[in-house]
C-alpha cells in the first residue's frame, strides 16, 4: 500500500526520504520486446538484478510504477508478466510515448537515471543538466 500524507487536501505528498519510482520494462528490466511481438512478453525472462534491486526498494517503502510504451491493450499481459515473476509495484502505466530521448518537463523535481545494462544502489554523480532560463531580476 502507498505510504502518502494528505496535508488540508487531496493531493498526497510522499513522505520524506520515499521516492516515487517510475520504471520502464522493455530493454530496461528484460529484453527489449517491440508491441509488435506480445508473444514474445510472455516468454521473455526478467533481469534478475532488476528484480532483486526493484523488490528491495519496494520493501524500503519507496513507490513503485512501472511506466511502459506498451499500449493498453498489452496492459494486462504486462501485469500476469510482473506477478508471474515476483516484481512488487504499486501500479503500472501503459501508453509512455515511443521513440526515447525522453525531456521531461514537471512542475515537481524529476531525476532520470539512464538504465546502462545493470540495476544497483543508487549513487550520487554530479552531471550537467538542461533547465529553464531563470528571469532576471
Amino acid at each position: 500500500m502507498m505510504e502518502l500524507e494528505y496535508i488540508d487536501h487531496l493531493s498526497p505528498i510522499l513522505k520524506d526520504g520515499v521516492k516515487n519510482y517510475l520504471i520502464d520494462i522493455d530493454g530496461t528490466i528484460t529484453e527489449d520486446v517491440p508491441n509488435e511481438e506480445p508473444e514474445r512478453m510472455v516468454t521473455c525472462e526478467p533481469f534478475p538484478d532488476a528484480l532483486e534491486t526493484i523488490n528491495k526498494w519496494y520493501d524500503e517503502g519507496h513507490q513503485i510504477c512501472f511506466f511502459t510504451s506498451r499500449t493498453e491493450n498489452l496492459k494486462q499481459i504486462t501485469i500476469d508478466w510482473l506477478d508471474k515473476h515476483g516484481f512488487k509495484y504499486h501500479s503500472v502505466l501503459c501508453g509512455k510515448p515511443r521513440g526515447g530521448n525522453y525531456h521531461w518537463i514537471d512542475n515537481h523535481l524529476v531525476r532520470a537515471t539512464r538504465y546502462k545494462g545493470r540495476f544497483t544502489d543508487l549513487v550520487e554523480k554530479q552531471v550537467t543538466i538542461e533547465v529553464f532560463k531563470e528571469e532576471e531580476e
